[in-house]
């Protein structure tokens, strides 16, 4: 169950873009017209607001989830309701919601009543509703089934079309769905896995091998991935801004992941140099990124972030991991 629960993960940690090189990305949002104003992106110049940012740092531990091995925190709405997903004493994995101080379980079941062996639950929406994956012990280890759990608590199949399977990673207030797809050979070179956009009336992918694509902002014109460089291995964090492709750059980093996009065009993710895992957030215009760090963790990674600028992660501390949340101080 832990192979199981930090497959994607840790095999995201080693994604990079051969999209550097350029790429081809048809893009979903023609199936209608934008519902919010553009956000600011390469535009807007330096001010105040630019500056990095103080944060408060709130652990999520075994207090609100009791015999919690492994806590991950994926993603947070603008109420500040967050969801992720845990590991228990038998090394079972279930997606959780956690909603005004109290935590739900949420357990894959299919229509004939059967509940998954292990549930992964990765983004959640404005009004409650969460996508992720589920799976079967029996299965091959590339086996991830996507699923959207409604905010009544009715399970729905996400399925992206000609390809085994899916992770939803991200669902948009207009019920858009970003993640990727793969099929039997995820677990070994990951060719087969492209980052995906599920839209009302439109499915499209990144015509870039070993890609993610793991948030956007409502009207989709940012959008953040991440894909691996063939000859190197590692991962490179990018946006698409109204389909041009810009690689993140972040000073002294090997590796560098993109995860999520608030309403603004800020960018969350993580990053490793030569001393460990670090959080990110990169401002909307790309000129300021503030490093999170948990006061004495020894690895921190960040993968969600909400309209308030809240940030979600996990953290490693004395070798054990657990979620935290970042809150912007004043």
């Amino acid at each position: 169950m832990i192979k199981r629960q930090t497959l994607p993960r840790m095999r995201s940690l080693h994604l990079i873009s051969t999209a550097l090189l350029g790429g081809l990305f048809a893009s979903a949002c023609s199936d209608h017209e934008p519902t919010v104003p553009r956000s600011a992106l390469a535009t807007a110049g330096p001010s105040a607001t630019r500056t990095p940012v103080n944060y408060k740092f709130t652990a999520i531990d075994t207090i609100l989830i009791p015999g919690a091995r492994l806590i991950s925190a994926q993603g947070i709405n603008a109420d500040g309701d967050i969801a992720g997903s845990y590991v228990d004493a038998n090394l079972r994995q279930h997606g959780f919601v956690l909603h005004g101080g109290v935590v739900t379980t949420i357990d894959y079941r299919a229509p004939d009543g059967t509940f998954a062996d292990g549930t992964n639950v990765e983004g959640i929406g404005p009004d409650g509703e969460v996508v992720g994956t589920h799976w079967m012990n029996t299965e091959e280890p590339a086996a991830f089934h996507g699923f959207r759990r409604t905010a009544t608590g009715d399970f729905q199949t996400v399925h992206y079309p000609g390809h085994l399977y899916e992770i939803p990673q991200r669902i948009l207030p207009d019920g858009t769905i970003l993640g990727c797809r793969h099929d039997a050979d995820f677990s070994t070179t990951g060719l087969s896995m492209h980052g995906i956009v599920i839209g009302r009336k439109v499915t499209s992918e990144l015509d870039i091998p070993v890609s993610m694509t793991n948030g956007a902002t409502p009207d989709r014109h940012r959008l953040v991935a991440q894909a691996m460089n063939m000859s190197t291995g590692f991962n490179q964090a990018f946006t698409i801004d109204d389909g041009v492709i810009n690689p993140i750059h972040i000073a002294g980093a090997i590796v560098s992941t993109a995860w999520d996009v608030d309403p603004r065009g800020d960018v969350v993710g993580f990053y490793r140099d030569a001393n460990g895992f670090h959080g990110y957030v990169l401002s909307a215009d790309g000129l300021t990124t503030t490093t999170l760090n948990v006061p004495g963790a020894t690895a921190t990674r960040a993968f969600g972030i909400n309209a308030r600028g809240d940030v979600v992660g996990t953290t490693v501390s004395g070798g054990k991991t657990f979620a935290f949340v970042a809150t912007p101080e004043p």
